[in-house]
């Protein structure tokens, strides 16, 4: 969402502030996410893409708090309006998911409790959250759920083995949206199904982010999608936000390199080109290399790029960018 279309005093929905994960192994320490800071507002979808393993499941399931070890938060905020979910105690914890922050899991068919029908499972989710629940008020609620993702009442009587993917994916959006939440995190929701059911099941969960006027975070790695379905997009390697902006400047004038190439992979049907790719592989986050981390895959990289870490810039756009020459289009181009 732009920020002239917003009430200059509107506050964030979601607020997180140098959240640092790391995965402690035999072989070491991993950092998979470093310095990540962005906010979120109200009706905003904030696209967090890059390739596998840059950090940005990792990011969302520590705001979730539903990191397994080795993995643990070492340091950082997630303000939830006035709750920081990283410091939050079990119960605080407990209480605000799915009522305050819920989360679209990335595979339906492993999130979803096979032994028990759809309707049971929004059914107990409403319990655990002292909605009265059972009789014919229940029912109602369900089905007017399920019916505002696109499903018909009588689903509430299958199991999940019974669905398609896609309908799999949209009982869990219901589960999502079942409280109203505020902030709607959204792991790869579309990463098992055919382009088709991709698409009508976007829809689906951005037609109830704004009928509930939700924050979402919608996590990816197809600049495609992002490029239809975002408002802001944070492009993010090697466990770092390398740059974050409006999804139409960003794509329009990209200015950090890994976000060109990310762009310049996608097909295109106006014009006729040889397809580009991105050389050479994501860095070991157990050795990382020195100064910026993308140097050795970068084309344009310098010396000063193998030597120094780069500190993150702003431009005169509000986008912010971790790359030493952001600042100059003639390099950046």
């Amino acid at each position: 969402m732009s920020a002239a279309l917003r009430p200059a005093a509107e506050p964030p929905v979601l607020e997180v502030r140098d959240l640092d994960v790391a995965f402690e192994t035999r072989r070491g320490r991993a950092h998979a996410v470093q310095g990540v800071s962005f906010t979120l507002h109200r009706g905003e979808r904030l696209g967090l893409v890059g390739e596998s393993g840059s950090g940005k499941t990792t990011t969302a399931l520590a705001l979730m708090r539903l990191l397994r070890p080795p993995g643990r938060i070492l340091g950082g905020e997630a303000w939830l309006g006035e709750l920081d979910l990283l410091a939050a105690k079990p119960a605080a914890l407990r209480q605000a998911r799915f009522a305050r922050i819920a989360l679209v899991p990335q595979g339906a068919m492993n999130s979803l409790n096979p032994v028990l029908t759809c309707g049971t499972q929004i059914e107990d989710l409403l319990q655990a959250h002292g909605v009265p629940a059972g009789g014919a008020a229940t029912q109602t609620r369900i089905a007017r759920l399920l019916d505002g993702v696109g499903l018909a009442s009588e689903i509430a009587r299958l199991y999940p083995h019974q669905l398609s993917g896609g309908m799999k994916q949209r009982v869990c959006i219901a589960l999502a949206m079942a409280l109203g939440p505020s902030v709607i995190l959204a792991d790869e929701p579309t990463s098992a199904l055919d382009v088709i059911v991709q698409k009508q099941v976007l829809r689906t969960l951005i037609a109830a982010q704004k009928t509930l006027g939700a924050g979402m975070v919608l996590v990816g790695h197809d600049m495609g999608l992002m490029a239809q379905f975002a408002h802001t997009v944070g492009v993010m390697y090697a466990g770092t936000l390398v740059e974050v902006g409006p999804v139409r400047a960003l794509f329009a004038d990209p200015r950090h390199p890994y976000t060109r190439m990310l762009i310049a992979s996608l097909p295109r049907f106006d014009r006729r080109r040889h397809f580009v790719g991105i050389p050479g592989m994501a860095p070991s986050l157990f050795n990382p290399p020195p100064g910026c981390p993308f140097h050795p895959r970068c084309p344009q990289a310098t010396a000063r790029c193998a030597a120094e870490i780069p500190q993150e810039q702003i431009l005169p756009d509000g986008r912010r960018v971790r790359c030493h020459y952001a600042q100059e289009p003639a390099l950046a181009a």
